[in-house]
């Protein structure tokens, strides 16, 4: 089991960047894919980025492909977001997920959550 937090939200303007972060706990990190998704007031949960277990596979949302940067480090138990050219558009609370999978490819669904992060872009 791994429990998530999440870190790195806040307010910034159009075309800023942020790097949202989270820290897992609990063994065997390295055994996890990770993921980030976002949802915004009114709408449902959107996937937004993820990550295999050994990092050497990413999978990005049309919506923010070439924009946001998923990472990982197996050594620290943290995954990250790097955002860029951030759009109004990306307000929401982002929050990240895991699931337990050794494998080259990433899941399309997650067993563990944490908390979530509001991330707001103003224009």
């Amino acid at each position: 089991q791994v429990q998530l937090v999440e870190s790195g939200g806040g307010l910034v303007q159009a075309g800023g960047s942020l790097r949202l972060s989270c820290a897992a706990s609990g063994r065997a990190f390295s055994t996890y894919a990770m993921a980030w998704f976002r949802q915004a007031p009114g709408k449902e949960r959107e996937f937004v980025a993820a990550i295999n277990c050994y990092g050497s596979n990413t999978n990005y949302a049309d919506s923010v492909k070439g924009r946001f940067t998923i990472s990982r480090d197996n050594a620290k138990n943290t995954v990250y977001l790097q955002m860029n050219s951030l759009k109004p558009e990306d307000t929401a609370v982002y929050s990240c997920a895991g699931r337990r999978l050794v494998s080259w490819s990433v899941p399309d669904e997650y067993d563990y959550w944490g908390q979530g992060t509001q991330v707001t872009v103003s224009s």
